[in-house]
This record gives C-alpha cells, structure tokens and sequence, in this order.
C-alpha cells in the first residue's frame, strides 16, 4: 500500500462509529481529512489522533456549500479515497414519522453519501490508486418495522454502492459496502437500547466495526461485507426466502411498537416545550 493511497477524507467522523474507525486508521499510518459539522468535536478528535497526519474541515454534506468547501479541502488534501460514515436513524412507526426528519434522513443517509462520491470521482480517477466506501447497515438489507425510512435510505446506499462499484469496475477506483448490525452508539436513544435487550439482539462495539473496515482495505479487493451472525445469515434468508424472515420478524412486531411508543415519548420531552 503506498503512501498516497493512505490519504483517506472521512465524512460523519464525529460519529460513535466515525471516530472510532478514525481512531484506527490514526494507529494504521493513515492520514485522514476528517469532515463533520461541529468544530468543537471535529477539534477534539482530532486532538486524540497523532499530530501533524490529520487535517479537518468544517462542512454539512446536506447542502451545496458543504459539498463545495469538502471538495476544495479533498483536493488540497490530495485525497485517494474517501469512507462515507454519515448516519442518522430514529425507532418510529411510518404514521408518527415527522415529514422535514423524512427529509433530514434520507439526504443525511443517501443524498449526501451520493453527492459525496459524485463530487470527488474525477479527484479519485486522477489517482494511480482510489477507494471509496460506504458505511451501511444490515438494515440496508432487511426491511425491518419502526425503521422504514432509516431502511429506505440503507437500501438506497447498498444500491447505489453496488451500482457504482461495477460501473468503476475497469478503473483503479475499488469500492466497498460495509455493513454493521447493530452498533453501541450515541445515536441509540435509551428505548432502542432497552428493545435490543430485550428481543436479544447482539450489538457490537464501534471499534470492532473499525477494525473490519481495515481488514477490507488490507484485502485490496472491492467488496461488501456484513457483519454479525445470524444477522448475515438472515440477509441471503431475505433474499431468497422473504416470506420466512416475515414470519419470524412478524412476532417481534408488538415489542417494537411498544418501544417507538416510549422512543416517541422519550424525544418529545427533549424537544422545545416539552415536559421539564
């Protein structure tokens, strides 16, 4: 691996996943562009990683000028690759679902990785080596109820992955779909915890997911990777047999209702007049 290709721009680095794969690449020898919207916690990772290897840059991936500034950087930056670690999800029933977090889901999720990977292309194909990956979910394969929207934008994200990944296939650019199952973040609320207890879903730790992600560029392949079992086991299931994993998702059902119910309550009395 030379040294060029370890100059990696990281989009979504603040995020409990984002910064612990930034956290080993830092131990790896690569150089990072790390890319968030908070310059507070942009700064204080950065402060964790080795000094002098790493650069950031202040930027929300939602909008044009965040776009633009991120290309300006990467190119400064003369990055060979860039892992898409952008990610918001929320456990809520389609008929509860807010229309503008519709909005913030999706083009967090899916418009901003594409846009992403559309703006640095011609950057990357410059190089005499690239890579591009997207950080998905088992989501991404199996449609999975108070998770409609979140599992819209991951299904999108794998396809789009795939889609790419065999249209750059006569380029040196290689491209990767990774998948975590469930994953110890901040961006589960206490119900999604409790839920996960209790229906018995493994959940890994983010440094675990990090550690995956190097040894897929180690491979020097393109590849999708999911993770867990029998979460992976359950993906081809999906594929092949849907109306199983229906059944068996089916009985799970009234426990999640019961946890968008407390999910739902537990974020309104976060919200502006709301409960004290």
């Amino acid at each position: 691996m030379t040294r060029q290709f370890q100059k990696l721009v990281l989009t979504g680095a603040t995020g409990g996943i984002g910064a612990a794969i930034a956290s080993v690449l830092d131990r790896e020898g690569y150089s990072l562009l790390l890319t968030g919207r908070n310059e507070e916690k942009l700064s204080g990772l950065k402060s964790t990683l080795i000094e002098g290897q790493h650069q950031q840059v202040l930027a929300d991936l939602t909008t044009s000028e965040g776009i633009a500034t991120l290309k300006a950087a990467a190119s400064d930056f003369n990055a060979c690759g860039v892992i898409n670690c952008l990610g918001v999800n929320e456990l809520v029933m389609l008929s509860d679902f807010d229309s503008e977090d519709v909005t913030t889901m999706l083009s967090t999720n899916l418009q901003a990785p594409i846009q992403v990977c559309q703006t640095l292309l011609p950057l990357l194909e410059s190089q005499s080596e690239a890579v591009i990956v997207n950080v998905g979910s088992i989501l991404g394969s199996i449609g999975y109820a108070g998770s409609s929207i979140y599992c819209a934008s991951k299904f999108g994200l794998r396809g789009f992955t795939e889609s790419l990944r065999r249209e750059l296939s006569d380029t040196k650019v290689r491209v990767i779909y990774l998948a975590p199952r469930a994953t110890n973040t901040a961006l589960n609320t206490d119900a999604i915890n409790q839920m996960n207890r209790e229906l018995g879903n493994a959940v890994d730790e983010p440094g675990y997911v990090a550690q995956e992600l190097v040894g897929i560029l180690r491979s020097g392949k393109s590849a999708s990777r999911y993770l867990g079992w029998p979460e992976s086991f359950f993906v081809k299931l999906n594929s092949l047999f849907p109306q199983l994993v229906d059944k068996a998702l089916s009985k799970q059902l009234v426990t999640i209702k019961r946890y968008c119910d407390v999910n739902k309550t537990e974020q309104s009395l976060c919200k502006p007049g709301g409960v004290s």
